[in-house]
């Protein structure tokens, strides 16, 4: 099923535990400003229907069914989470084929040691350790069916982006009136 418009961009980030993906996509909502949703798997997976994460869950639908009713409705909109390939990709490749305008998708490539040390800073450290960290890691865990550009653990955050704003056009596009 078709979705979107021509003029909305979809923009995929993902990428392992403390690469980063929610302060990119928070960074992009900020130099954007209205108009652009952000739908963030670790908000509808663990704090909506508090699943944990499996092939098959009922967060992939509603990541799905999210993503596509704010680009119905005129939002440009950011997907972000760990959406693991094997468990998000099938997902991930339909909403990217249906999508009527530009999608770009990103994979924020952090070596393990730096999302380890990333992780220790994060609310969350005392109840995820380091066993727990290492299980979820995949290196390089890309998207089967769908092209995505990888972005190194030496790119930092303004710089990524700035880069994704470009890539996808949206600095060039302006924001929803308030």
């Amino acid at each position: 099923m078709r979705t979107g418009t021509e003029a909305t961009r979809l923009v995929i980030v993902r990428g392992n535990s403390a690469s980063g993906k929610s302060s990119v996509a928070g960074g992009l909502r900020d130099a954007f400003g209205r108009g652009l949703a952000l739908v963030a798997q670790d908000n509808l997976r663990r704090v909506v229907l508090r699943e944990r994460d499996r092939r098959g869950a009922a967060n992939i639908g509603l990541i799905d069914m999210t993503a596509r009713y704010a680009l119905d409705a005129g939002y440009h909109v950011v997907v972000e989470g760990i959406l693991y390939a094997d468990h998000y990709g099938d997902m991930l490749a339909r909403l990217s084929a249906d999508h009527r305008g530009p999608t770009h998708a990103y994979y924020l490539h952090v070596p393990f040691e730096q999302t380890l040390a990333r992780h220790s800073t994060k609310p969350i450290a005392d109840e995820v350790g380091e066993s727990q960290l290492r299980d979820w890691y995949r290196e390089l865990d890309l998207l089967p069916n769908v092209i995505e550009t990888v972005i190194g653990a030496d790119s930092g955050l303004a710089s990524t982006v700035d880069r994704i704003m470009r890539d996808t056009g949206l600095a060039a596009l302006p924001a929803m009136e308030s």
